[in-house]
């Protein structure tokens, strides 16, 4: 876990997920873990943001949600970073802007749950990311017809890669996705934090 630029050797590929983690939980490490395999990553990097700009509510401090995603998520190959701050980036396509300025020579591949695919056409200049980052796209429960069938599938449709060729996402110009099928746990943020748990946690 740390607050500041994570290292990078010129070549890796690496996957981005970002996100409140408002809290940080066990399906968050299942999906990275899957990520890093199905999309052949060298490195995965959380970027915990400062807030979301789609949700109204601002999320528990940032440092308290670094420091529970870093206990959440042990491996040597994943870095729990609150980069954006440093960054001064409010926005995703932002975000990746400013990495690939800070990081030339390295791949990176935007991931996300499939529920984010079906609401991605509402982010801000989300053509502008599709066409800067390969897009690595796992589904959750609930979310497959309908991120299928999300504007932004719909739009992309040309440039999907097939599941069984997910290896080859992060050495593949964009614009180009991946959406492969994993065995998923139903478990959200939003229902931890209505259980009241994660609020006596960040206090």
């Amino acid at each position: 876990m740390r607050q500041g630029f994570p290292y990078a050797r010129c070549g890796e590929v690496i996957g981005l997920l970002g996100g409140s983690f408002d809290p940080a939980h066990a399906g968050h490490v299942h999906i990275t873990r899957e990520a890093l395999k199905r999309f052949d990553l060298d490195r995965v990097w959380w970027l915990v943001t400062p807030g979301n700009p789609l949700k109204k509510q601002g999320p528990a401090p940032l440092d308290r949600r670094l420091q529970h995603a870093g206990e959440i998520m042990q491996h040597p190959r994943v870095e729990v970073t609150g980069i954006e701050a440093d960054l001064g980036t409010r926005y995703t396509a932002e975000t990746i802007a400013k990495l690939k300025a800070c990081y030339p020579g390295v791949k990176f591949v935007w991931l996300m749950g499939a529920d984010n695919l079906a609401q991605f056409h509402r982010w801000q200049h989300w053509r502008q990311i599709a066409n800067t980052v390969p897009l690595g796209i796992l589904a959750r429960p609930g979310d497959r017809m309908r991120a299928r069938m999300s504007p932004a599938a719909k739009f992309l449709a040309q440039n999907r890669i097939s599941g069984r060729a997910s290896h080859l996402l992060g050495r593949s110009p964009a614009p180009a996705w991946c959406y492969v099928n994993v065995p998923m746990i139903d478990l959200s943020s939003s229902d931890i934090r209505s259980r009241g748990v994660w609020q006596d946690h960040a206090k």
